[in-house]
């Protein structure tokens, strides 16, 4: 499969219906792998690197689950391909200055990646739509259950499974989700929820991870401690605190409703009739009015079913993406241009507010 068709086909995040969630956007779980006897990627000579590559490829495209996806080299994706990627969270921003004999597979609905030469010789990757802890653990589970039938992992009864950077010894686990909390940002609470959950040992990022801002009102949430415990209780504690976070978002809702029902209407309906006539918009500024727009159909303001098409937006409105369907490389001011007829052309398919089936 080449990345063109990769990326017209069916994919996870901008092409399902599956998504009931009204906060939890998606959920990831990334293991860390290494191979024995092997220097991590940072310390690896050029030779050694590609010896890796080629084994961890060969292991990797030969699963059942990746054989009809998408296999290659880091040197092989051009800049715009690796901002695309990116922006799919199928790949990392390190993997985009990946040192030859790094790349990455990825399965044909990319709901599975496995990077290759990133930080560790193996990052392997499911992620789904929604709030699916469960269904995200047994797939990633299977997957690396497999590949270590065909790879010698380097692994310590004292240390659990070894890693590059110390945080991820033992289980190597990192769990997440994406979760949409625009109610707390705008009651200005986020950032209280942002230091007890960093006291309760998770992390809170933006959209794209760690160094990236929560644009949309969208943050990851995933766990910091991988040793002492296993995979199971980890994710079991997280779910704790995302169903407590889940509660607060929409407690958070409610109360604006209850006591600022009409600017939050105003800022709902303004942000529709931005996206419906707006000319140049960049994509601070589209995501933040789209995340407006999800809000009102989880209040009722919009059907339901136009859920799918904000969950796309926040994908196709992206730098990346929007030069991908221009062809090439655009600079900022015309991307605006182009971001804003995209969304004007997808708005305008779509049915205005309706206040009066909004909940109250």
């Amino acid at each position: 499969m080449k990345l063109n068709e990769l990326l017209a086909a069916h994919s996870e995040l901008t092409d399902s219906n599956a998504n009931k969630s009204a906060v939890v956007l998606m959920t990831r779980i990334r293991l860390a792998r290494n191979l024995a006897r092997m220097p991590f990627p940072g310390w690896a000579k050029e030779a050694q690197r590609r010896d890796v590559f080629a084994t961890c490829l060969q292991a990797v495209s030969s699963l059942p689950q990746m054989k009809q996806g998408l296999a290659i080299a880091s040197e092989d994706i051009s800049e715009l391909e690796r901002q695309i990627l990116v922006e799919r969270h199928l790949i990392s921003r390190e993997l985009t200055h990946g040192k030859p004999g790094s790349g990455v597979v990825i399965s044909k609905d990319q709901s599975c990646a496995v990077m290759i030469n990133e930080e560790d010789h193996l990052r392997i990757q499911v992620l789904r739509s929604g709030f699916q802890f469960k269904k995200v653990w047994n797939t990633i589970d299977a997957l690396d259950t497999e590949l270590e039938e065909h790879l010698d992992y380097a692994f310590s009864p004292q240390r659990g499974y070894l890693t590059a950077c110390p945080t991820n010894l033992g289980t190597a686990i990192r769990a997440s989700t994406m979760m949409h909390l625009p109610a707390l940002v705008i009651s200005g609470q986020m950032e209280k929820v942002v230091r007890a959950v960093n006291q309760l040992g998770m992390a809170v990022r933006g959209l794209f991870g760690e160094g990236s801002d929560a644009s949309g009102s969208i943050f990851q949430i995933s766990n910091q401690t991988t040793l002492g415990e296993s995979e199971e209780d980890i994710i079991k504690h997280l779910t704790g605190v995302l169903n407590t976070i889940i509660e607060q978002e929409l407690n958070a809702r409610e109360r604006l409703i209850d006591s600022e029902p009409t600017k939050l209407f105003d800022k709902i309906g303004r942000a529709y009739g931005i996206l419906q006539h707006g000319y140049l918009l960049n994509s601070g500024e589209a995501m933040n009015l789209l995340s407006l727009i999800r809000l009102g159909i989880d209040l009722g303001v919009f059907p339901d079913v136009q859920r799918a098409v904000v969950d796309r937006l926040f994908i196709e409105c992206q730098p990346g993406h929007i030069q991908h369907t221009a062809r090439g490389s655009v600079e900022a001011g015309q991307r605006d241009v182009l971001r804003g007829k995209l969304l004007r052309l997808e708005f305008a398919k779509l049915p205005g507010p309706d206040f009066s089936n909004a909940s109250k």
